[in-house]
C-alpha cells in the first residue's frame, strides 16, 4: 500500500518543510517530490501537509505517519539487508554536534548498533566548528552538524530558525549590554550572535562560556543571560526571548551530514549510518512546551 520510495520523500519534506530542500537532498525533481507526496496522499485518502507559497506544516495525519513512515523503511531495509546477506563491519568515527545531545539521537544509534553489530562506532561529541576542523583533518568519518555559512558541503538533515532563547524570568535592560551565553571559539552559533549584535550596533558582553550544552543550559536557567540557538532544539527550562527585548533577528542554519575522505572498507558502514540519520531526522528535535517558544 504505501511505496518505500515515497515514503522517504515524504520524510525529506517532513524533515525540511521545503519541496525544494527534499528534492535536492534526494536528488530528484521537485515535481517529482509532489507527485509522491500526492500519490502518497491518495493511497492514505488523507491530507498529509498544509502548504501555500510561504510555508510547509504536517498536518496531524501527517504527524502519525511519520511514526509509520520510520518504522515501514526500517522493517524493509532490515529485510533488504536479511535476504542479500550483507554484514557491515570495520570502524567507523562518527562526530555529533552538541546540538543534539538533547534529543533521540541515541535512538538512531542504538538501532545502527543492533542492525550492525559487527560496526564499532566511535562516537564524538563536541561543537559544530570543532568537528569540521577534525573532519577536514581526516580525524573522523562522518560528521552530524552545522553547515558553516560560507560552505556548501554537506547532506541537509535539517533546516532551523535561529532564536535567542532564555529563562522565562529574565528580564534585558535595553541600557546595558547584552549578557551572551556562548560556546568558546570555533562555535558557530556564538560567532553568527556577535555578528547580529555588531550589525544593530547593540552592545554585549560574554556572561558565560562553556563547550558543553549542558553547561550553557544550566547558566542560562540561572538567569546569567541570553544565548543563541536552533528553534526546534529548545531545552526545556527555557523559552524564546520575546521581541520586545529588541534582539536582532539571527537567521537560520543547516544541519548537515558531511563525510570525510573514507577508507573503502568502512564507506559502507558510513553510508548506512547517514541514511539511519536522514531516515530518522525528524526525531532530532526537542519536544515538550518549549519547542516553539525558544531556540539555540
Amino acid at each position: 500500500m504505501y511505496d518505500p520510495p515515497q515514503l522517504r520523500t515524504f520524510l525529506a519534506v517532513a524533515q525540511t518543510l521545503s519541496f525544494t530542500q527534499a528534492a535536492r537532498r534526494l536528488g530528484l525533481r521537485q515535481s517529482t517530490v509532489s507527485q509522491h507526496v500526492r500519490r502518497l496522499e491518495e493511497a492514505t485518502g488523507r491530507p498529509l501537509f498544509t502548504r501555500d507559497t510561504h510555508s510547509v506544516e504536517l498536518t496531524e495525519d501527517g504527524e502519525a505517519m511519520l511514526g509509520f513512515a520510520r518504522r515501514i523503511l526500517a522493517v524493509h531495509e532490515q529485510a533488504a539487508a536479511f535476504f542479500t546477506r550483507t554484514r557491515l563491519g570495520g570502524r567507523l568515527r562518527f562526530g555529533a554536534s552538541e546540538d543534539f545531545v538533547l534529543t533521540r539521537l541515541t535512538d538512531i544509534l542504538e538501532s545502527f548498533r543492533h542492525d550492525h553489530p559487527d560496526v564499532d562506532l566511535e562516537l564524538t561529541v563536541e561543537l559544530s566548528g570543532t568537528l569540521h576542523e577534525q573532519l577536514d583533518a581526516g580525524k573522523l568519518d562522518l560528521v552530524l552538524a552545522k553547515r558553516r555559512p560560507e560552505d556548501p558541503r554537506g547532506r541537509l538533515v535539517r533546516h532551523d530558525e535561529l532564536v535567542w532563547i532564555g529563562s522565562e524570568r529574565l528580564r534585558l535592560d535595553p541600557e546595558r549590554p547584552v549578557p551572551l551565553i556562548v560556546y568558546p571559539p570555533p562555535g558557530i552559533t556564538r560567532a553568527l550572535a556577535f555578528e547580529a549584535l555588531e550589525r544593530r550596533g547593540r552592545a554585549w558582553r560574554v556572561a558565560c562560556t562553556s563547550g558543553s550544552l549542558n553547561g550553557l543550559v544550566a547558566a542560562a536557567r540561572a538567569g546569567l543571560g541570553v544565548m543563541a540557538h536552533s528553534r526546534g532544539l529548545i531545552p526545556p527550562g527555557l523559552v524564546r526571548v520575546p521581541d520586545r527585548a529588541g534582539l536582532p533577528e539571527l537567521g537560520a542554519v543547516d544541519f548537515v551530514l558531511l563525510h570525510g575522505e573514507r577508507r573503502a572498507a568502512d564507506q559502507a558502514a558510513a553510508d548506512a549510518l547517514a541514511a539511519a540519520i536522514l531516515a530518522g531526522g525528524d526525531r532530532l528535535r526537542r519536544g515538550g512546551p518549549n519547542a516553539e517558544g525558544a531556540g539555540r
